[in-house]
């Protein structure tokens, strides 16, 4: 379809400017991660794409590999450095995802690719959100980031899968650096990160 070509030149347009652009900040932070936090400095996870499918996202890691007695991780609050915060108040955890846009697993703009183990608790509305490429900021981004509920969220997923258009893409980026700039809508009240997704209340299927 013609929009899905619009919007795939101006995936490859806009993250290939960003790239050159920032080239040096990306650069600048690979090595401070491995200073600050150790290797690898790229925190690499298997997401779901368009339709389902599964890519692999990369960003900068925001936490420590540090583990209790029994060898298990230990939760984010304990992982999540004064470093890291920084990183993810100023999204530039973020940049490495640049490089899915241009490979195409991603696009600028659309719903957050989120954990493969979400596929199946997901309401059939919910699941929608699959039908366009994932984005390295969305709609639900700008309406609130991660200090909204699981369910709004999607819900604004929704909205964009129905009412995309370039204008509103450009709309979102704008609103994008604004929030960044702001800081706002980061985490939770009380949570360094979102918590676990475990289905819509009064969804048969996952309870």
């Amino acid at each position: 379809m013609i929009k899905d070509i619009i919007k795939r030149v101006f995936d490859i347009s806009v993250s290939f400017v960003m790239l050159v652009i920032l080239s040096p900040v990306l650069l600048i932070t690979y090595f401070l991660v491995k200073y600050k936090l150790g290797s690898p400095a790229l925190f690499r996870q298997e997401r779901p794409g368009k339709c389902g499918k599964i890519f692999m996202m990369y960003k900068f890691r925001s936490m420590t590999n540090a583990r209790d007695e029994n060898g298990e991780l230990m939760p984010d609050s304990v992982r999540l450095t004064g470093f890291g915060k920084l990183l993810r108040k100023t999204s530039l955890d973020e940049l490495p995802e640049l490089f899915n846009i241009l490979k195409g697993d991603m696009s600028f703009v659309g719903p957050r690719p989120l954990l493969v183990r979400y596929l199946d608790r997901y309401t059939p509305e919910q699941a929608r959100r699959h039908e366009v490429k994932p984005g390295l900021t969305g709609w639900a981004q700008v309406n609130g980031r991660n200090a909204i509920s699981w369910e709004e969220k999607f819900r604004l997923d929704v909205w964009y899968v129905d009412h995309w258009t370039l204008w509103l893409d450009l709309k979102i980026v704008f609103l994008t650096f604004a929030k960044v700039f702001k800081s706002e809508g980061i985490s939770v009240d009380n949570h360094a990160t979102m918590e676990e997704f475990w289905g819509t209340k009064g969804d048969q299927r996952n309870e």
